[in-house]
């Protein structure tokens, strides 16, 4: 891929159809303004010369705002302010990220968990739950959040119905409330908002949040499981984790 990235901009490809690639390992998106088509034939020349496989299921045009397109978990495409109702360009989890997240929750609760403590299967959960939200902090979030958060609650109820032999949906013996504050189970959508407008607010930039967003800004802090309690409260943990 290095060499394909140097090819690009060694031809002159980057200047001409002012089409910037973004690449992380193998995935690659071409950005640019106008001759989308040409710069994808270009990027196939520059590949077959290379002896480089294109995914062609994976490839297309995709124009902005009318479409969209997921890349490194996220969908980028349009979307909408909640407070202002201003649309403008921007990323959300991916729907795919989202069903592997809750696929993997549904996963640690199955009936083959049932003979471990709820201390040990909460606290994977939590895990599992906050390294997919230090990820996935970036855009209007909270949508997404609360559809996991649902699921996890969901889960963790049915496996207390296997473990305890108690009928289905026992909202009565495992309510909403003592799923997180007995049991700990983590509240996503409690945790400091990260969403477009928040974060723009914070910068004093456009919910888009351009090139002008310092390092770091409007990044998720989840208190990590694992870190000692400090004067009654938890220690902070850096925003960063691997995709689920």
């Amino acid at each position: 891929m290095r060499r394909f990235v140097l090819g690009w901009k060694k031809l002159g490809h980057e200047k001409r159809l002012r089409a910037h690639i973004v690449n992380y390992a193998d995935d690659l998106v071409i950005c640019c303004r106008g001759g989308a088509e040409e710069a994808l034939a270009r990027m196939r020349d520059i590949m077959r010369k290379l002896k480089l496989t294109v995914n062609e299921t994976k490839t297309r045009v995709c124009k902005l705002p009318e479409e969209e397109f997921d890349f490194l978990g996220y969908t980028f495409g349009r979307c909408c302010s909640s407070q202002t109702g201003r649309i403008y360009l921007g990323t959300v989890p991916s729907k795919k990220r989202e069903s592997r997240i809750c696929e993997a929750i549904s996963s640690e609760t199955g009936r083959n968990k049932t003979l471990l403590d709820q201390a040990t299967v909460v606290g994977t959960l939590n895990r599992m739950m906050i390294g997919w939200a230090n990820y996935f902090c970036l855009g209007p979030v909270s949508k997404a959040y609360r559809a996991v958060e649902r699921h996890a609650r969901k889960r963790l109820r049915r496996w207390l119905c296997a473990k305890h032999k108690v009928d289905w949906p026992a909202t009565k013996q495992f309510p909403e409330a003592g799923l997180h504050d007995v049991l700990g189970l983590v509240r996503l959508g409690a945790q400091p908002a990260a969403t477009a407008d928040r974060r723009a607010a914070d910068v004093g930039g456009d919910p888009a949040m351009g090139p002008d967003r310092p390092a770091g800004a409007g990044i998720h802090r989840f208190p990590l499981p694992n870190q000692k309690a400090k004067n009654g409260r938890l220690g902070w943990g850096a925003a960063r984790g691997g995709q689920s």
